[in-house]
C-alpha cells in the first residue's frame, strides 16, 4: 500500500536490447496535507494508456539490473525496460537523445548521485518524472529528493506488482511514496509545521548540517568549527558540501545569504 499524493503546480550508451545485462515541489506540511488516499497498486485502475509505459533504469549494481530486468519481462504488458545506465552522466546521455515516460534510479552510484541525477534531469528534461529506489528508508533523502522535484521515493522491498503499479501513478502525475516510510514523513511534517525541528529542516539539513552551517553564519572558519562541534575538519568539509548541494549554492558566501534570505537563524 502507497501513499500517492497528487502533483500540483507546473509541472552515454544506447538503449539496452532485453538480453542485456541488465524547485521543485515546496517542502512543508502544507504538502504533505494534500494526500488525498492510500491505495495499493491492485486497487488503482489501470492506467489509459496505448501501450506499456517506458522505464529508463539506473543502477550501478549488475545483480539489480539483472533482478528488475527479469522483473518487468513479467510485466510487459505494462511497463518495458527501455534503457539501463550504470552512472548518472550515461543517464543524461542517454535522455539527450531519446526521451522514456519515467527514470528510475538509485540513490547511491558509487562516485554519483541519484538525488543530483534527479536535479539534471528536472532541469534539463523537466517532462520525465523521476523515482528514486533505494534500499535506504532515510526521510532526508526523501526530503531533498522531493524538494528537487522527485516524483516517487521507493525502497526495494516493493514487490513487482507494487513497483509496476507505482511507476503508472506516476506516469499518471501522482507522487508516490513507500508505506514504510510515509508515516514518519506525514509526522515529521506535522512537527515541522510546529517548530519542533532545528533550523534549516524545512531545507533538508540534518541537525548537524544546520550546527555546522549556523556556525559559518557566524563567520567561523573550518577550524574553529571543528573545534566546537569536536569534529574533524575533513568531517565538516563533507557536510558544508552537503549544505552547499541541498541550498544549491557553490560557496560559504552564498551559503550565509540563503540562510539570512530564509530566516533560518533568527
Amino acid at each position: 500500500m502507497g501513499v500517492s499524493i497528487p502533483l500540483w503546480g507546473e509541472n552515454g550508451c544506447e538503449p539496452a536490447e532485453e538480453s542485456d545485462n541488465t524547485r521543485n515541489l515546496p517542502l512543508g506540511s502544507a504538502n504533505f496535507a494534500r494526500v488525498e488516499s492510500v491505495t495499493t497498486p491492485e486497487e488503482s485502475e489501470s492506467v489509459d494508456r496505448s501501450g506499456p509505459i517506458s522505464v529508463l533504469l539506473v543502477d550501478d549494481h549488475e545483480v539489480i539490473l539483472d533482478g528488475l530486468s527479469a522483473m518487468f519481462k513479467r510485466h510487459a504488458d505494462r511497463a518495458v525496460i527501455v534503457g539501463q545506465t550504470r552512472t548518472a552522466r550515461e543517464a543524461m546521455a542517454w535522455l539527450d537523445r531519446t526521451s522514456v515516460d519515467v527514470v528510475l534510479t538509485d540513490i547511491r552510484l558509487r562516485a554519483e548521485s541519484g538525488i543530483d541525477l534527479c536535479r539534471e534531469v528536472v532541469l534539463r528534461h523537466p517532462g520525465i518524472p523521476v523515482v528514486l529506489f533505494t534500499v535506504y528508508d532515510d526521510e532526508q533523502y526523501l526530503f531533498e529528493g522531493l524538494r528537487l522535484g522527485a516524483r516517487g521515493f521507493l525502497l526495494k522491498q516493493a514487490s513487482s506488482t507494487e513497483l509496476i503499479g507505482y511507476l503508472e501513478r506516476v506516469v499518471q502525475g501522482d507522487i508516490v511514496i513507500d508505506p514504510a516510510i510515509a508515516g514518519r514523513v506525514a509526522l515529521f511534517a506535522a512537527k515541522l509545521h510546529s517548530g519542533e525541528f532545528w533550523p534549516g529542516a524545512h531545507l533538508g539539513l540534518t541537525k548537524r548540517e544546520s550546527e555546522v552551517l549556523e556556525q559559518v553564519v557566524r563567520g567561523m572558519s573550518n577550524k574553529s568549527i571543528a573545534a566546537r562541534l569536536f569534529l574533524g575538519e575533513e568531517t565538516i568539509k563533507t557536510h558544508l558540501s552537503s549544505i552547499y548541494r541541498k541550498l544549491e549554492v557553490r560557496d560559504r558566501t552564498q551559503a550565509v545569504a540563503v540562510a539570512m534570505r530564509e530566516g533560518i537563524f533568527h
